[in-house]
């Protein structure tokens, strides 16, 4: 007799639990805001909340500038010792430069971040790093101008006031043994951060941002066999791995740069894709020419559990948006970044 009764309550619940868990499972309530960003009709459209991209954008502040110093005077490298990076510059400009890189990097810890008493000794491995850094920053913005245009970097790009970025990566050992065994799960088949929790290759940074593998998915033939073109299954799993930490990294959605009538199809693409064509290759430059042979250097808490230091990806300055610290040209008052030091 109660049994309608019990029927009706059991799919009031599961129709709650149902709703409750949609929503908790990262459902966004209207409204969304889309914009066109290609043709009409290819579905080249960015999605976005405005709630959640108030926050993001309201994030990416930046510190003012400190107030620029006298380029008159003695040379830094004249006054003080071993200064191997920046020494062409005025003791004022010197100076200028390296309280900003302690705001950026080590604001609490201050010059005794990287410098014992004798300020010229390398006795910290921090000042070690830190002097590759500086090179790196300036070989970013003096022959990456491909990627990060007239806007360029500084060590706040990355650091945002921390010694450590937020973002980095190492090879994980699990998924570096698991990869060449027949049957296993090739790094796969679980809900890879790296991957922004899609369930494809965990460890889509090893190849592409430190080596070089072909970026492949569909082969230029019909019916194509064996690594013909280099789009094997493989590296079809592997690219929209690469593809998914992109999209996450910098907020977007696949049509940023590609139309999706066309993937492959570079003159039906965004301007966007050719510049994280070069963005990739200059993350694996700075991986394997400035952060890579500072293996030696890093004590272990600052390598993974291979002995690998932590090393750069998309999200290391980008942190969600598509153009890091919305576009904020802080490299501009810090010229000295801007060249590779003579």
């Amino acid at each position: 007799m109660f049994k309608p009764a019990f029927i009706v309550l059991g799919v009031s619940v599961a129709l709650f639990l149902g709703g409750f868990m949609l929503f908790t499972a990262g459902w966004d309530r209207p409204p969304i805001e889309d914009e066109q960003s290609g043709y009409r009709g290819t579905g080249m459209v960015q999605i976005a909340n405005p709630r959640e991209k108030a926050a993001l954008l309201a994030s990416q502040t930046v510190p003012d500038p400190i107030a620029p110093a006298a380029a008159a005077g003695p040379r830094a490298r004249d006054l003080y010792q071993n200064v191997q990076v920046l020494g062409d510059l005025s003791v004022g400009q010197f100076v200028r430069v390296m309280q900003a890189m302690t705001n950026w990097v080590a604001p609490e810890q201050g010059c005794t971040y990287c410098h014992v008493g004798n300020l010229a000794a390398d006795d910290k491995y921090q000042k070690v790093v830190s002097r590759k850094m500086l090179q790196m920053t300036q070989h970013i913005n003096a022959n990456w101008n491909t990627h990060v245009g007239e806007t360029g970097v500084t060590c706040y790009t990355c650091h945002r006031g921390q010694n450590i970025p937020s973002n980095y990566w190492y090879t994980d050992p699990a998924v570096a043994e698991a990869a060449p065994m027949v049957g296993a799960k090739a790094g796969q088949n679980q809900p890879a951060e790296a991957a922004a929790l899609a369930s494809l290759p965990a460890d889509p940074f090893t190849p592409y941002l430190l080596e070089a593998a072909n970026i492949r998915i569909a082969a230029q033939n019909a019916l194509p066999t064996g690594q013909q073109d280099g789009a094997t299954i493989q590296s079809t799993e592997g690219t929209y791995s690469l593809m998914m930490h992109m999209s996450e990294s910098l907020g977007v959605n696949c049509t940023f740069c590609h139309n999706s009538r066309a993937f492959s199809d570079w003159e039906q693409s965004s301007p966007q894709r050719v510049t994280a064509w070069h963005g990739i290759r200059m993350v694996r430059d700075v991986n394997v020419d400035y952060i890579h042979p500072l293996n030696e250097v890093f004590p272990e808490h600052r390598k993974g559990p291979l002995g690998d230091a932590f090393k750069a990806n998309c999200s290391t300055c980008h942190q969600g948006v598509n153009k890091p610290l919305n576009g904020a040209q802080m490299a501009k008052d810090y010229p000295s970044l801007l060249r590779v030091s003579q």
